[in-house]
């Protein structure tokens, strides 16, 4: 396999962990905060450097340079492809993000060290292409969590519960894949992974680990636990390659009534974690569905989803994140009118939602028409269902930011105007949304490329799924074209 200039990959992922055990060893929280910023920031320079390497040399697929952990470990451990290629640096900007945005009033409640703990496994996570350690990492990386909430004096039992049965499900599952030579023919040799990821996702009826999060830990160790979509990279590296088509379309199916009912539920939350929590399961939801469509178009709409979603949820998490702790736990049943004292948050937020939901010129608009095209080719039912979805998510947007900063005059003896950190935060992500949109070609060539190689890895296994795909697609075509180039309509009768 070919090799990057320079070890970005395993620096990447080392940068966090040394800066977790020095920041573990700092009392004070506002030096541990400056000491996690360095560390965060010279991790996300270098998962860009990663990209950047990566691109460059123009190839699929590419691991590190020195292979330190391949050596300690006796196994190619980490190496990047067009699709991790992208999701490594925003995972590492997300994080970085995070600790800049977090307020010193919030500064004491916040885990620094456990925070680059996270970061480590999550962009582990992300460089991982073998089974067996993208299933390792997804369990390690959801134990920080747990340690906080335990820490803090919330309740643990349905955080833990679940993992721990995602978790099983998940190894058992891969065995039996993995025992039947990597080509299951069965479906119910794929129930136990199809459970541990949709557990993972929070895929109905399973999403109810998600909101109990949000609820009692802190508002960024829950944003960083959801938004980098960990679930949907598990579903891409153990599902879709190995599932036949019957399986994807449980998977499918189970996701198009999560989008459907997490969107309905977002439209009359009072709480405004709540109603961020079912935006979260909504797109989640929504990029598992185009996984499950396997076609070129619907593969690429939702990794551009996925993209999207990632900036665009991680810019709105933050925009409430800094609300909530200018006001407390925010409700959604009254007017407040908070844009005379917070401007560029009202901005931010009404931005960054309607990126979620594909707004067009915003970075979602062109990944959910692909995904809804994609969808609609495969299974015509699909794409009316993901637009009810995405209406009911942008009516609960509008609805949120109506209630939040309009209708009334708020006053308050105390500032309530956006930080120098916060501000660089929450339009550093505003501007990538806008980037995105008005220059969307790069993001949509390389998901492109990324969803082409997965589906040759998936042929590659079902090769008669294949060959009926094309042979229906080329009947198709050719049924159209005798139509156009026919005098009479088909059906019409000779006088």
């Amino acid at each position: 396999m070919p090799e990057l200039h320079f070890p970005w990959i395993e620096i990447a992922i080392l940068l966090p962990l040394l800066g977790a055990g020095w920041v573990a060893r700092i009392r004070d929280p506002i030096s541990a905060r400056r000491h996690c910023l360095v560390f965060a920031t010279l991790a996300f320079m270098s998962a860009a450097a990663e990209a950047q390497d990566f691109y460059s040399l123009n190839i699929h697929q590419a691991t590190d340079h020195w292979h330190l952990m391949t050596k300690f470990i006796g196994r190619e451990l980490f190496a990047i492809d067009e699709l991790s290629a992208p999701l490594v640096p925003l995972t590492a900007l997300l994080y970085l993000l995070t600790a800049l945005a977090t307020l010193q009033t919030k500064v004491p409640r916040f885990s620094f060290s456990t925070m680059l703990v996270g970061e480590s496994l999550a962009l582990a996570l992300f460089s991982a292409m073998d089974p067996w350690i993208v299933i390792s990492l997804l369990i390690a990386s959801s134990i920080p969590p747990s340690f906080e909430l335990h820490r803090r004096g919330r309740p643990t039992r349905l955080y833990v519960l679940s993992m721990s049965l995602s978790s099983i499900m998940l190894v058992w599952g891969w065995y039996l894949v993995d025992a039947g030579g990597r080509h299951p023919q069965s479906l119910w040799l794929l129930v136990p992974l199809l459970v541990g990821v949709s557990i993972r996702c929070g895929i109905f009826p399973f999403q109810t680990w998600l909101s109990d999060l949000y609820e009692n830990a802190t508002f960024g160790t829950a944003l960083l636990m959801s938004t980098p979509l960990a679930g949907a990279y598990a579903a891409l590296r153990l599902i879709v390659p190995y599932a036949p088509d019957s399986a994807l379309r449980w998977l499918g199916l189970g996701s198009l009534l999560t989008a459907v009912l997490a969107s309905a539920l977002s439209m009359v939350q009072k709480d405004a974690r709540r109603f961020f929590c079912c935006m979260v399961i909504s797109h989640t939801a929504m990029v598992l569905i185009g996984l499950e469509v396997a076609t070129p178009i619907g593969l690429t709409g939702a990794l551009c989803v996925w993209l999207s979603a990632g900036l665009s949820l991680g810019g709105f998490g933050l925009t409430l994140r800094a609300l909530e702790a200018r006001r407390g736990r925010l409700k959604l049943t009254h007017f407040q009118g908070l844009y005379d004292h917070a401007p560029a948050l009202a901005i931010c937020f009404l931005l960054t939602g309607l990126g979620c939901v594909g707004f067009p010129g915003t970075i979602g608009f062109i990944g959910t028409e692909m995904l809804i095209d994609g969808a609609v080719e495969a299974y015509p039912h699909v794409g009316p269902l993901i637009v009810i979805a995405t209406t009911f998510n942008g009516i609960a947007i509008l609805r949120a930011y109506f209630l939040l900063f309009t209708g009334t005059r708020y006053s308050s003896s105390v500032s309530l105007k956006i930080g120098g950190r916060e501000r660089i935060a929450v339009l550093t992500l505003a501007a990538l949304v806008l980037g995105g949109g008005l220059i969307p070609q790069p993001g949509v060539s390389t998901a492109f490329h990324a969803a082409q190689e997965l589906l040759k890895e998936r042929d590659a296994r079902f090769p008669t799924t294949a060959t009926e795909h094309h042979a229906a697609k080329s009947t198709v075509r050719d049924q159209a074209a005798s139509e156009m180039s026919s005098h009479r309509p088909r059906n019409a009768v000779p006088r």
